[in-house]
């Protein structure tokens, strides 16, 4: 979540990691308190990642500033420098955390075999207070286990804070208070061991993160200065040559300048089958060089790179809440509030008004105020959250935020654009007849020498058919010229040549009837002349990439009600398409704008849809829609930017999972909001019954729904892709 101050532009930034953050309401309150303090122009924190990164003016805060107003709330924040991770955490079950809360438990265990034992001398009768020797050590485990939260407790009452420190702080001085020795005990420590699974399981959901960052290899080795050295990934700038033997991961973006390998891009892309790479051809950094030696030009520095752009998407995406966070939000400012104040009426009306006992109603009113507490309702988002987004990482799809996550679950149409989504992009020389006077070679190497002049697809369609049959194009080619919409032409040897469409007001019935056949099923069909006498008709289509039915087949198996086409080609060839794939509509002949507009009437008329294009050509189309998906940003850092999903490599087979992911995701997000808010009501309402005790509360309230929310969200990553 993010907290504008005030307006800035090109404001630098503090980033600090805050060890014991770990949960929203944290961020919570040192975001409202970091707001507050001159300099400060906009905060921004994670829980998962236990962040804080603060745009300043460095005229009036600094990183001492932030962490000495950051300590002030009783947590510890250090500066994070650029390049490194965040500190070395230590281990939850190891840390003095850890510790407190062990210590804690064997002095109340201890307490209760001595009462078991009936072990129970008087260690202290003065002034009215009797103390047996189970008691003090009970005392001590409450004032051990509490060492955790009360000094945070303090301060978040002095900064007029409900949360769940000051909360506890709060139980366990009133229990103790009342002589509930036993309460207390069993409070302090099984907050501290409540806080402990907490923690554990948010870390979880940070390992995968983490697990992102360690396909990058720390080091790599280049050539400088004519020798081979090894130097840290990070040094590595634009223009360097990377040096790769079989085995070893690429550090850094860039081309192949020589040698020959297989290369597994499943990190990036999830594409599971090593990828052959030769010179000229792009890798990225976290694939793996698996066979030959390469030598690559970086393209880009260790933090351009598409793995470092994947990273810092994944961090962000726990700062773009979805309309369902923002929901839990809203509720938690009411919901503790309202909680404390029936706290306090469940304590002081039943006493003044009916008479009650105060010790009976007073811990009923401490149990409310235990149940008051949101940690497990908030928590349980963002959680889910990183728990998706990061194992779509994983598998080669990248998603920016929990607002597209759960966006893509709720979509049920999906547009996808044709020429390079659907298809490989490019014609395929299909067909050839000859009409008079060549052989096929014949007419293949005079409209391939002249179409080489061109870049035109069709060209380049006939050109690629002559490489395929080992057919070299003529010579003497002079006079090349493109007729836009029509064709082009050329002199072979003085004589005139052209290769265009056919204009069947000059052809007779049979030439006419040919093209008609050659051109069913969608095809294009071109012709060759020499001066106005025709030679031969080539016929060339598109054709389907590779797994696009299969795709096409999942989507609807995952419960996608329709995919639709949108492309700005003509119908025939759209529908030809359409035909193989299994695609339920066809909109043909769109262009930009009129794709924008398919995609309104599709929402209108079935509600969100996700629009899945090329990220640059179809701009437009991907922004009007719900959700917008751009293929092959690998190497994209155009469709990085525009799409709110992107699917790193080509292959479609990413959009099923993609769907199932985001169908999953979608419901475990609002089964977590609706246990935590179902448990907790329920209890709530137990407790002026009698019965909900004070360590239930916390067992179930706190302890219980908060690993129940986030091991839920943790199956997010067994999704199979």
């Amino acid at each position: 979540m993010t907290i504008p101050v005030s307006s800035t532009t090109a404001a630098p930034s503090v980033r600090l990691h805050v060890a014991d953050m770990d949960c929203a309401t944290c961020v919570a309150k040192i975001q409202s308190h970091l707001a507050k303090v001159d300099g400060v122009l906009a905060v921004e924190g994670s829980a998962i990642g236990r962040t804080l990164t603060v745009a300043v003016d460095p005229a009036l805060a600094d990183a001492t500033t932030l962490q000495e107003q950051v300590g002030r709330l009783g947590y510890v924040a250090r500066p994070i420098v650029e390049g490194a991770g965040p500190p070395e955490a230590t281990g939850t079950w190891t840390g003095t955390a850890a510790r407190i809360a062990y210590t804690s438990l064997g002095l109340f265990i201890l307490a209760m075999l001595l009462r078991a034992v009936g072990v129970e001398p008087t260690v202290m009768d003065a002034s009215g207070v009797t103390l047996t020797a189970p008691d003090v050590f009970l005392l001590l485990s409450a004032l051990v286990g509490a060492w955790n939260f009360v000094p945070k407790g303090v301060r978040s009452a002095r900064a007029l804070v409900l949360d769940m420190n000051f909360l506890m702080t709060v139980a366990i001085l009133g229990a103790v208070g009342i002589g509930e020795f036993v309460e207390a005990a069993a409070i302090a420590f099984l907050f501290a061991i409540a806080e402990l699974l907490e923690n554990h399981s948010v870390e979880r959901a940070r390992a995968s993160v983490s697990a992102l960052m360690d396909l990058a290899p720390d080091s790599a080795r280049v050539m400088r200065n004519g020798h081979e050295v090894t130097i840290a990934a990070d040094d590595i700038v634009r223009g360097e040559m990377l040096l790769l033997r079989p085995g070893e991961r690429i550090a850094v973006d860039g081309v192949v300048e020589r040698g020959a390998s297989a290369v597994d891009e499943s990190p990036i892309t999830g594409e599971s089958v090593p990828v052959d790479k030769a010179p000229g051809d792009e890798v990225f950094s976290g694939t793996i060089n698996r066979s030959g030696f390469l030598e690559v030009r970086s393209t880009k520095a260790a933090g351009d790179s598409a793995l470092a752009r994947i990273i810092q998407l994944v961090e962000g995406a726990e700062a773009l809440k979805s309309p369902t966070e923002r929901f839990v939000d809203r509720f938690a400012r009411y919901y503790t509030p309202l909680v404390t104040l029936a706290a306090v009426l469940v304590i002081l009306v039943p006493w003044l008004l009916f008479g009650a006992p105060f010790d009976l109603w007073f811990v009923r009113g401490l149990t409310l105020l235990v149940i008051a507490c949101p940690c497990a309702l908030v928590i349980s988002t963002p959680v889910a959250v990183v728990s998706g987004v990061t194992a779509a990482a994983r598998n080669g799809v990248l998603i920016k935020g929990g607002t597209y996550l759960e966006a893509m679950g709720g979509v049920k149409v999906l547009a996808l654009d044709k020429t390079g989504t659907l298809t490989v992009g490019h014609p395929r020389l299909l067909e050839v007849r000859v009409v008079d006077g060549v052989s096929e070679d014949e007419a293949i190497a005079l409209a391939a020498a002249i179409e080489a002049r061109s870049e035109h697809p069709v060209a380049r369609a006939l050109v690629d058919g002559g490489e395929e049959r080992g057919i070299e194009p003529v010579a003497g080619v002079t006079g090349f010229e493109a007729e836009p919409g029509h064709g082009a032409r050329a002199l072979i040897d003085g004589v005139e040549f052209t290769v265009g469409k056919p204009d069947f007001g000059k052809l007779g019935d049979e030439q006419a009837e040919i093209v008609r056949d050659m051109a069913s099923g969608g095809r294009t069909v071109v012709g060759l002349r020499r001066g106005g006498k025709l030679l031969a008709w080539f016929a060339l289509a598109d054709k389907p990439r590779p797994g696009a039915a299969a795709a096409v087949a999942g989507l609807k198996k995952a419960g996608v009600r329709s995919i639709v086409m949108l492309t700005g080609d003509s119908r025939a060839p759209a529908e030809a398409i359409a035909g193989q794939l299994g695609i339920d509509e066809v909109r043909a002949g769109l262009l930009p704008e009129e794709k924008v507009e398919a995609v309104r009437a599709l929402e209108a008329q079935y509600g969100p849809v996700a629009m899945v294009g090329d990220g640059v050509n179809d701009g437009p189309a991907l922004a009007a829609a719900a959700v917008g998906i751009a293929m092959g940003a690998a190497g994209s850092d155009t469709a990085l930017e525009t799409a709110d999903i992107a699917l790193m490599g080509d292959d479609l087979a990413r959009l099923p999972y993609l769907y199932a992911l985001s169908h999953r995701a979608r419901g475990v997000i609002r089964q977590n909001i609706a246990a935590a808010i179902l448990i907790k009501g329920i209890l709530a309402i137990g407790v002026p019954l009698g019965a909900v005790s004070l360590v239930t509360a916390v067992v179930i309230g706190d302890m219980g729904v908060s690993l129940a929310v986030t091991l839920n969200a943790m199956r997010l990553a067994r999704v199979a892709s």
